[in-house]
């Protein structure tokens, strides 16, 4: 498997793309709105965002290849930009993850989809979640943007 750079492939800000797996975004319009709303209340600029949908042995190998880390995942952020106020990326989410993890945290798919959503924006926004106040932090503006989609 040969590791492309989503972001490259079109003049579009933000793309959806589905890897080895068939899946139907639920109102996808909706959804990019809502990721480019909240990368303007972040006070950063959007260059171009893909998410990469796909399997959970797509994204292992990845994780393995790329990041040394032989583990599942949900969710794995790779930032382009070189500027720390642009966003430029590519976010891969499996969606076997957001299921079993909607199932284990008593949510819906969407929900539990739109939370790693937001949560790869904000990695590229330039939030960590290595320790526990990171992570509190990175929870914090989840569930902000989360509440926010609604309206």
């Amino acid at each position: 498997m040969d590791f492309p750079n989503f972001s490259e492939l079109s003049e579009e800000p933000i793309l959806f793309h589905f890897e080895e797996i068939e899946y139907k975004l639920h109102e996808p319009e909706k959804l990019i709105k809502w990721i480019q709303s909240t990368i303007e209340t972040e006070e950063k600029k959007l260059h171009s965002l893909s998410f990469i949908f796909c399997k959970d042995k797509y994204l292992h190998h990845i994780n393995v290849t790329y990041l040394d880390h032989d583990t599942l995942t949900d969710v794995i952020t790779f930032p382009y930009s070189e500027n720390d106020s642009t966003i430029e990326g590519d976010i891969y989410i499996s969606l076997e993850r957001i299921i079993e993890n909607a199932k284990k945290f008593n949510v819906s798919t969407l929900h539990e989809l739109k939370r790693v959503m937001i949560h790869g924006v904000l990695h590229l926004c330039g939030y960590s979640d290595k320790t526990e106040e990171e992570a509190k932090e990175m929870r914090s503006k989840e569930n902000f943007y989360l509440a926010a989609y609604s309206t």
